[in-house]
């Protein structure tokens, strides 16, 4: 297992960065480096199960189970892998599902005068380092420009 971090700072409140990673619509949006089908369903609330999904290219449907361990409003959110999702199939009896059981992807949010920066600390199996490491940064990307536009839209960007 290996921990890979990333970090962006956005221009825009806590409250306003938080509701655009997480709300559904937004989440499709800024997810669709990992998936274009990328969406979850479930429940950011602490203790709930949550399953992360998207579509394969013969139309398989595919993903992680996981709970929310921690979830401070505006704060931090962290989620518990249980397994694997393999053709709409929950799995968390095979080997790989048992080498992602544990595992957490942790969100952690700091604002400073209006700009808030976004931690992203994440457990994975060595054989996704690689792809990760190239699809967060222009995830992070994303949620920058869809955080920032609604806070300009709020009239909460800090350079306004």
């Amino acid at each position: 297992m290996k921990t890979q971090h990333f970090s962006a700072e956005i221009k825009a409140p806590a409250d306003i960065v938080w509701e655009t990673m997480l709300d559904d619509a937004t989440y499709r949006q800024w997810t669709t480096v990992f998936n274009p089908d990328s969406h979850f369903l479930g429940s950011w609330l602490p203790g709930s199960e949550i399953r992360f999904l998207g579509t394969g290219p013969n139309g398989e449907v595919g993903g992680m189970v996981g709970v929310i361990a921690e979830h401070r409003p505006h704060e931090f959110v962290s989620i518990e892998y249980r397994g694997q999702i393999v053709d709409g199939i929950e799995d968390t009896s095979s080997a790989l599902a048992q080498r992602i059981t544990g595992m957490h992807e942790n969100y952690t949010f700091t604002e400073v005068d209006g700009v808030t920066t976004v931690a992203v600390a994440i457990d994975l199996d060595e054989a996704y380092a690689d792809e990760l490491s190239a699809e967060w940064p222009v995830a992070l990307a994303k949620l920058t420009e869809l955080a920032e536009a609604e806070a300009v839209t709020q009239g909460q960007h800090p350079d306004r």
